[in-house]
């Protein structure tokens, strides 16, 4: 029998069947430990369209099945319990390249992409937001010059 979901599988699974509010949803993560594998002393992760995705997991279950296909073989996977705004308000920026969040990626159906957009990461590495500042921004100057 499958364990009961956490509230962000929840809120993941409402949305992917189109009843979910996103906002709700991001909330939801900001609010929800994650379990994100750790190797060579930092956070698992992969690269995928120019981003980089940290990896975390709504619960040991899903981390699991993350584990049969990427896991140390024999060995137990190591992990490291973070809040989700942790990951996107401080480890991603940190990253210095652009960073989202892959929640469930080895759930059928059931994975969610928080990219580094406005509204999930902070403003100032979210791709969406243009980060040009002085005459530039203001109109005084002009791009590519």
């Amino acid at each position: 029998m499958e364990p009961p979901r956490t509230a962000l599988a929840e809120r993941i699974a409402r949305q992917r069947a189109g009843t979910g509010d996103p906002r709700a949803l991001v909330g939801e993560m900001r609010r929800s430990v994650l379990l994100v594998p750790t190797a060579d002393g930092g956070l698992w992760s992969a690269r995928s369209g120019g981003v980089r995705w940290i990896c975390g997991f709504t619960d040991e279950t899903a981390l699991a099945r993350f584990a049969l296909h990427h896991g140390p073989g024999d060995r137990p996977m190591d992990y490291a319990a973070l809040l989700g705004a942790r990951i996107v308000d401080e480890i991603v920026p940190s990253l210095n390249e652009p960073a989202g969040l892959a929640v469930d990626i080895a759930t059928e159906d059931g994975s969610m992409f928080f990219p580094p957009v406005a509204g999930i990461v902070p403003d100032a590495v979210a791709l969406d937001v243009d980060h040009v500042t002085g005459p530039d921004r203001d109109g005084g100057g002009g791009r590519g010059r």
